[in-house]
């Protein structure tokens, strides 16, 4: 068996084990809980206020809109840091490929900017 495959081996038997032993202790939790069931537990409660109406509500989309753009830019520092601790070996072109990245999510910025997706209220 190669080394690489070893490697892969051992982080699978991790995984696997690491699932196992949250499956038991859910498993063995579900033994040990009390059981009381009753109406009052049932009740959407928030904030220690009753609820009152509808459940559903409609939120507005730059919300959804502002959270992806964040995702975005929070995945962005995923591809920056390896990048950033390899910058040696990749030298030039590894920079140009980098400014380039950064060049197009600049570009995705300012059109959210000018489209005023990032205007808050």
């Amino acid at each position: 068996m190669s080394e690489l495959l070893r490697d892969y081996l051992t982080v699978v038997i991790f995984v696997l084990v690491a699932v196992a032993l949250v499956g038991g202790v859910l498993y063995l939790g579900s033994f040990l809980r009390p059981r009381k069931p009753s109406f009052q537990k049932y009740i959407p409660y928030e904030s220690g206020v009753d609820p009152v109406g509808d459940g559903w509500s409609q939120s507005q989309i730059r919300y959804y809109v502002f959270a992806l753009l964040f995702v975005m830019f929070d995945v962005e520092a995923v591809f920056i840091f390896p990048w950033a601790t390899q910058l040696e070996v990749y030298g030039g072109f590894g920079l140009l490929e980098m400014g380039f990245f950064v060049f197009v999510l600049l570009l995705g910025l300012i059109y959210a900017w000018r489209k005023g997706v990032l205007r808050w209220v």
